[in-house]
């Protein structure tokens, strides 16, 4: 039996797979977008997409758990948190221009040896590696929750901890600040 006829191949993708390829330029154009423009509300509603077309990209690898803790965590939180920033600093709703300082070339350089530096270090870490296809799906919930539970328990709970104590600081620092005089530090 012909081995090549067995599997499709490369030259025969599937429609999940041209979604990926899709959702990932996309995604991209997205990303370098939201690191080009002058208007930083702009800049921040372009890193939503972004990070958007990032949990599509893992709902397509069935990594369900995954892409919804990108979307609670990265699009619920960390952009909420952007966005707050650029309200409670003042920043200008319209072109900006502090938001360029002059020094794309050095810029696209450093962004090139970093991406070339990360895709290095994927490839190499993940030249022997083989991933067994015939168990549950590597990014299923239940695997994911299998491994958390049983190896990541303890640094989850230390972390727990520590954001407690970083809110309770936060909350104590804030009320003795209010309760000083206007003159007095």
């Amino acid at each position: 039996m012909n081995v090549a006829a067995a599997h499709p191949g490369f030259l025969s993708p599937t429609g999940v797979e041209i979604v990926f390829v899709l959702v990932g330029v996309a995604t991209l154009a997205a990303a370098v977008v939201s690191v080009t423009t002058k208007q930083l509300v702009h800049a921040a509603l372009w890193l939503v997409v972004a990070l958007g077309g990032v949990a599509v990209e893992y709902l397509l690898l069935t990594a369900e758990f995954i892409a919804w803790v990108q979307v609670l965590i990265y699009v619920g939180s960390v952009v909420v948190l952007v966005l707050f920033g650029l309200m409670l600093t003042k920043a200008p709703i319209g072109r900006s221009p502090d938001a360029d300082s002059g020094n794309r070339i050095a810029a696209l350089a450093v962004a090139a040896a970093a991406a070339g530096t990360l895709v290095w270090v994927v490839v190499d870490a993940f030249r022997s590696t083989w991933i067994a296809v015939d168990g549950a799906a590597q990014g299923s919930t239940k695997v994911t929750g299998e491994i958390l539970f049983r190896h990541w328990v303890l640094p989850f709970e230390a972390l727990s901890v520590l954001l407690l104590a970083a809110l309770v600081g936060a909350i104590v620092l804030s009320r003795k600040q209010s309760r000083q005089q206007p003159g007095e530090r």
